[in-house]
C-alpha cells in the first residue's frame, strides 16, 4: 500500500522553491530595460488640464445640444428665449449650461435688450477637434 500522505517538510521545500522561483521572476523583470515611450512629446500638464475643461464643457448631452442649435440656427446665433423651448428645459437650467458652454470660451454672450444672444466660437470648436487629431 502506497502512502499518499506529504510530510511538513516536503510542504515547506514546495514553498520555498515556489518563492526563490518568484524571486528570481521579478529579478529578471527589474534587470530587463524597459521598451519606453516610442514617441516623444505629449501634453504637458497645463494643456492637458486646459482640454479636460474643455471637455468637460461639452460632455454633457444638454450643452452638446445647445452648441448644436445655436451653430446651426439663422446667422448662426440663437437667443436663449428661443434654446429654452428648444432643449425643453426650465430657463435656469438652460442659462447654467451657456454659462458653462460661455466660460469654457466655446460661445460669446451678447446681451438685446432684454434678451441674450449666443454665438458658437469656432476656433474653439476647432480646438476640441484637434484634441483627438
Amino acid at each position: 500500500m502506497m502512502n499518499t500522505q506529504t510530510t511538513g517538510r516536503d510542504d515547506m521545500t514546495t514553498s520555498a522553491t515556489t518563492k526563490a522561483s518568484a524571486r528570481a521572476h521579478e529579478n529578471l523583470l527589474e534587470a530587463a530595460p524597459c521598451c519606453g515611450i516610442t514617441t516623444p512629446g505629449g501634453l504637458t500638464r497645463e494643456q492637458a488640464e486646459t482640454n479636460a475643461q474643455l471637455l468637460k464643457a461639452v460632455a454633457d448631452p444638454v450643452r452638446l445640444r445647445l452648441l448644436s442649435i445655436i451653430r446651426d440656427s439663422t446667422g448662426g446665433e440663437a437667443c436663449v428665449c428661443d434654446l429654452t423651448p428648444a432643449v425643453g428645459l426650465a430657463q435656469p437650467t438652460v442659462s447654467h449650461h451657456l454659462k458653462v458652454l460661455t466660460e469654457a470660451g466655446l460661445i460669446e454672450r451678447e446681451k438685446r435688450g432684454t434678451w441674450a444672444w449666443f454665438r458658437v466660437i469656432p476656433s474653439r470648436l476647432d480646438d476640441v477637434r484637434s484634441i483627438f487629431s
